[in-house]
């Protein structure tokens, strides 16, 4: 069975197209610029645009299962072109979906039940690999700035969702289900920045911002007007049950998730100071 991943050169859709592949199955890749796509050999990378529903007929050709974005672009705006998408994946053969949303009554979510394909929603509270956004600060200053600081999410090794969309669209099992994708447990930031000084063996401080703070700093790091307001709202508004910890991953892999600790330890290298390199 082929596979089509689409935002597969992301940094989660990258191990899912790797955790595919080492199960032996036929892995194709949706991206907007194949050149630049640098994928494990074997992958078929073909080019596309989710918001061009159009572009997608050689991409969806021969395909059985498809792991759909459920956002577009660098604002992380919702898929408005799913109807489209999920017609053209039923009529071309796929049986099997899995969907990045929450599930939880987005444009989108309507269109899917409605398909008659096997769908499993997915939503990660937070990637555990968000932290690698910390590194330059890590390896240079020895610090992390973050607003917001006492919150807590259950942040997901990116791995374990990985197996998760891998086990779900090869084995199938877990049609019509929504399973919320966390860690073993909930941290700060600041409980991540101490993680990641034991796992280097560094002394590496946290600093609390505050909203204007967060938005020169990540300004002068020239990150996208948009992408700052998204980041600011969002944790503003980030309900308290992105601390609760869910038993999804185990249900669907059989094993229990990776730890953040784990995470840091397997990582550690890329936090280290330029003069430990």
């Amino acid at each position: 069975m082929t596979i089509l991943v689409t935002g597969g050169t992301g940094r989660l859709g990258r191990h899912i197209v790797e955790r595919l592949l080492l199960t032996g199955q036929t892995v194709r890749a949706l991206t907007r610029d194949a050149g630049v796509a640098r994928l494990p050999t074997g992958v078929e990378v073909v080019e596309g645009d989710l918001e061009q529903p159009s572009s997608l007929a050689v991409a969806l050709d021969g395909v059985g299962a498809v792991h759909l974005l459920g956002t577009t672009g660098a604002d992380h705006a919702p898929l408005r072109t799913g109807g489209e998408i999920l017609t053209m994946a039923a009529e071309a053969g796929v049986r099997r979906i899995t969907v990045l949303s929450p599930g939880d009554g987005q444009e989108l979510d309507g269109a899917v039940r409605g398909s008659g394909l096997e769908w499993t929603f997915l939503w990660p509270v937070d990637l555990m690999a968000n932290a690698l956004g910390w590194a330059e600060t890590i390896r240079t200053e020895g610090r992390v700035r973050e607003p917001y600081g006492d919150r807590r999410t259950a942040s997901v090794h990116e791995v374990d969702v990985a197996d998760v969309v891998s086990a779900i669209l090869t084995d199938g099992g877990h049609a019509g289900h929504r399973y919320v994708l966390t860690g073993p447990q909930a941290l700060s930031p600041a409980d991540k920045t101490a993680a990641l000084a034991a796992a280097t063996g560094r002394e590496i401080h946290f600093t609390h911002l505050t909203d204007g703070q967060a938005r020169e700093l990540w300004r002068a790091q020239g990150w996208p007007e948009e992408g700052i307001d998204f980041m600011l709202r969002m944790w503003a508004t980030v309900p308290t049950t992105v601390a609760d910890v869910t038993s999804s991953v185990e249900r669907v892999t059989g094993r229990p998730p990776r730890s953040f600790a784990q995470w840091a330890t397997a990582h550690a290298e890329t936090f280290q100071s330029r003069g430990s390199e």
